[in-house]
């Protein structure tokens, strides 16, 4: 796991700017930083060391110094393509997985990522034929991000070091304000910053003569086959999840272990092999909010080291600014935070963690799933009856038994769900923003994705979409910047091309069956995990935000002055933003997940856009002040 950044193309002083782009990257790679320079480009690479510790620095080049390559990430397979690069005269120079990708782009072209088992963001350099050809694996574990500057092609593993580019001019892209306001996370290609965009899932790019093109080589379109035997359902799972843990486990330093007590990360734990595990919790906030217990029990049972960390709502609300600086861009997800803290308890004793990401998108995890089964009583009926008894419903009493349902079975799957968040419509949005702007509705955005998957069982629809923008947007987001905040190589070994081949043709009903989702993936479970935990519904690591904002004077002052701030009266009504906290305190609803949206957006923005002492406060607590790492 490292950071990668580089400019192609003329540019005035790129191996100094280069060099100040690595420097914001340092926490992902302080085991080492390098620069190439060619005409017109240059490559930097910063060094987390995980394979080959002593001879694994890049960038890499060929055996004629005529292609070079940096690359973030880990290739599972790199022992089995070696050997066939090797018959077919390529020649190696070091023991690392990053050699594979030089030779197999110098062997296969572009069609390079068809062979690779793993996680990667790379760049390559061909002075051959003057192109820089770039790439990210298929479900957007690693990230990449690029930008145009005067011609010149730069792009980094992360924005905060595109930023530092000084041809750059940071502008904030109020569309993406305008759909995060909806999906509680960036989902357009082009980021919260003009002009910067992120080289998608699934996606290679190349850049030649000025000019950059990009080509989708992966799509996780689930195709859901014919039932077969549940036992022979089982042994898949069973067998394609053991041998993506083993391959996750390759490393030359330990490797550890996130716990939290629901059956995802309980059953890599029994699988993976290692020694520590760690998990964190909120135990003033009540039970809901602390599943520590639950991950000490499975941890005591599988004789795993097991490491804790109580989050106190002090430490949680200081560490915002540090979170969002990390993360790049807003995320109105809360549970990132506990990830920074967990990472960062890990971190002290280890290099690298798995984490059980992924399995509810691949598997059919979330709840919502099934909720195309339980309005079955209402969606046989025509369209325009179903809309007069939604139009009706939503005069009824909020929170009146019946109101919700009607009003949800009013709609197609197509127009209720975007996503597992789904915050301000677009009406909300436009109604509390002071310049809504021509951003499309979510439907309107989401309206290609659900043309591929027409026709297909409602719960198979609303899958695909979270793989292709919860997924990559939110969960994957939070999981590499959190953990790399921390210098922590995070993988994820539910995320695998053997896994997801599995996964992509499972019929609907071994996944959602007897009101219980991913059901023969916890069958697969039970056969190492107690009942109870191989059927405990996911919690993940549950933040107490609608409590804090009840019943903690302090964070709703907090929330108080953020609303009546010169960043938030710039873009929202803020007597509409005071609003919706007081209604929330009232109680006449929960609007925590609103509310914490539009207040980490203005956490963000402060960061980046209101002082640079913000920035470097929160790269110093970010970096220096929490990578004390005794055990390494």
């Amino acid at each position: 796991m490292c950071g990668i950044c580089g400019i192609a193309g003329s540019c005035s002083g790129a191996r100094n700017i280069t060099e100040k782009m690595l420097e914001t990257l340092k926490h992902r790679g302080p085991d080492g930083q390098q620069i190439w320079s060619g005409e017109n480009v240059t490559l930097g690479f910063c060094r987390l060391s995980i394979i080959d510790l002593s001879g694994g620095m890049q960038p890499l080049e060929n055996e004629d110094g005529k292609v070079h390559l940096v690359f973030n990430g880990e290739i599972y397979n790199y022992k089995e393509l070696r050997p066939e690069l090797e018959k077919k005269g390529h020649i190696f120079r070091t023991r690392t997985d990053s050699e594979v990708i030089l030779h197999g782009y110098e062997e296969y072209g572009n069609a390079v990522v068809d062979h690779l088992r793993g996680m990667y963001a790379f760049a390559i350099w061909d002075e051959n034929t003057k192109t820089l050809t770039a790439a990210r694996d298929p479900f957007g574990i690693k990230p990449f991000f690029y930008t145009m500057v005067d011609g010149a092609f730069v792009f980094a593993s992360e924005i905060k070091s595109i930023l530092d580019h000084p041809g750059y001019h940071r502008e904030l892209n109020e569309e993406a304000l305008e759909q995060y306001l909806s999906f509680q996370y960036s989902v357009l290609e082009e980021t919260f910053f003009k002009g910067i965009y992120r080289l998608m899932p699934g996606t290679r790019l190349t850049f030649k003569d000025g000019k950059v093109q990009t080509e989708q080589f992966f799509d996780p379109l689930i195709t859901p086959g014919e039932k077969k035997p549940d036992d022979e359902v089982i042994r898949s799972i069973d067998d394609v999840i053991g041998n993506s843990v083993q391959y996750h486990m390759i490393s030359d330093v330990e490797v550890g272990t996130f716990l939290s007590g629901g059956v995802d990360s309980s059953l890599i734990a029994a699988r993976f092999g290692g020694q520590k595990a760690f998990s964190v919790g909120f135990a003033q906030a009540g039970a809901h909010y602390n599943e520590m217990n639950l991950a000490r029990e499975t941890a005591e049972k599988l004789e795993l080291d097991f490491h804790q960390k109580n989050i106190e709502k002090d430490e949680f609300t200081e560490a915002v600014p540090t979170v969002m600086y990390h993360l790049d861009e807003p995320s109105g997800d809360a549970s990132a935070i506990a990830l920074f803290f967990v990472a960062r308890e890990a971190a002290k004793y280890v290099k690298v963690i798995t984490s059980g990401e992924g399995a509810d998108e691949l598997f059919g995890g979330y709840t919502i799933y099934l909720e195309p089964d339980a309005l079955r009583y209402i969606s046989w009926l025509p369209k325009g009856v179903r809309r007069a008894l939604g139009s009706l419903a939503e005069h009824l009493p909020y929170g009146m038994k019946g109101r919700g349902y009607l009003i949800r079975g009013s709609m197609d799957v197509e127009e209720r769900f975007i996503g597992n968040a789904n915050i301000f419509t677009k009406e909300e949005r436009e109604a509390l923003l002071r310049r809504p702007g021509q951003a499309v509705s979510p439907q309107e955005l989401l309206k290609e994705d659900y043309r591929k998957v027409s026709g297909m069982h409602g719960g198979d629809k609303m899958q695909y979409i979270d793989l292709v923008r919860w997924l990559p947007g939110d969960i994957l987001q939070k999981a590499d910047r959190m953990s790399m905040a921390h210098s922590l190589e995070l993988r994820v070994p539910f995320l695998d091309r053997e896994v997801f081949r599995v996964a992509e043709t499972l019929a609907t009903r071994d996944k959602f069956r007897n009101h219980q989702t991913k059901y023969l993936f916890r069958e697969a479970a039970a056969k190492y995990l107690p009942k109870l935990t191989a059927d405990r519904e996911k919690l993940g690591f549950p933040v107490p935000i609608r409590v804090w904002m009840r019943e903690d004077r302090d964070f709703i002052e907090m929330l108080r002055s953020a609303f009546s701030s010169e960043a938030a009266e710039r873009y929202f009504h803020t007597e509409e933003l005071q609003k919706l906290l007081d209604d929330h305190i009232s109680g006449k609803r929960d609007y925590s997940r609103k509310i914490w949206t539009v207040y980490a957006f203005l956490a963000w923005y402060r960061v980046f856009f209101e002082n640079t002492g913000a920035v470097d406060k929160a790269a110093e607590n970010g970096y220096s002040k929490h990578t004390a790492q005794p055990g390494r």
